[in-house]
């Protein structure tokens, strides 16, 4: 598991994608201010729901090649060969996407603070909740890139299924950044679904796109 694991980070970072989530937050950071207008305080009222945003878009960014290249490559199959099951591959998957993308996307999150106009108090409660549910994205991510691989355009359809099924982790995590213990608790409780059922649905997928 830590050798699938490792090889997940190491295609996750290669070609500068430890970068690419930090520079996306940062990106939105930059802009956002210019789309809203130079309002601080409404700035620091929806900067926690920005940011949420641009943490469910950057989990988005490497999806086409979470789980498409390996099945056309042939991986998952000598995996299986191996012994092991298209679950466990999936959670491995899982747990590489999360490391390739959520510790940036956190840090990102901090350095866009002052952009945004997020007090400590406010990115304090950012980062827990990012904490809580980037576990969640990673294994929706992963499912998704499993429902969709080996389809036409699949980047532009893994938009479309995964999106919508994100919006309660993006509804609860921009709620608790306000102090509210009820979001916070859903925030991890739907997370904690989406770690347990993601995976399943993932190798289910794989298991079809292999025979």
């Amino acid at each position: 598991m830590i050798a699938l694991v490792a090889r997940e980070l190491r295609i996750a970072w290669s070609g500068g994608g430890l970068l690419l989530p930090v520079a996306f937050f940062l990106l939105v950071a930059t802009l956002f201010p210019f789309a809203i207008g130079p309002d601080a305080a409404l700035l620091a009222r929806i900067g926690g729901g920005v940011a949420w945003a641009a943490a469910l878009l950057a989990a988005l960014l490497p999806i086409e090649r979470l789980v498409a290249h390996d099945l056309d490559a042939g991986v998952v199959d000598q995996l299986v060969v191996r012994g092991w099951s298209e679950t466990a591959i999936a959670v491995a998957k899982t747990i590489g996407h999360w490391a390739g993308f959520a510790p940036a996307a956190m840090l990102s999150a901090a350095l866009s603070a002052a952009l945004l106009g997020i007090d400590a108090a406010t990115l304090l409660a950012l980062e827990i909740g990012l904490l809580l549910g980037t576990p969640g994205l990673a294994a929706l991510g992963v499912a998704t890139a499993a429902l969709v691989a080996g389809l036409r355009g699949s980047g532009a359809v893994a938009g479309l299924v995964m999106v919508p099924l994100a919006l309660p982790l993006v509804i609860f995590g921009a709620g608790g950044i306000g102090g509210g213990a009820g979001a916070m608790k859903l925030l991890g409780a739907t997370s904690l679904l989406l770690c347990v059922g993601g995976p399943l649905v993932a190798g289910a997928a794989m298991r079809i796109a292999r025979t």
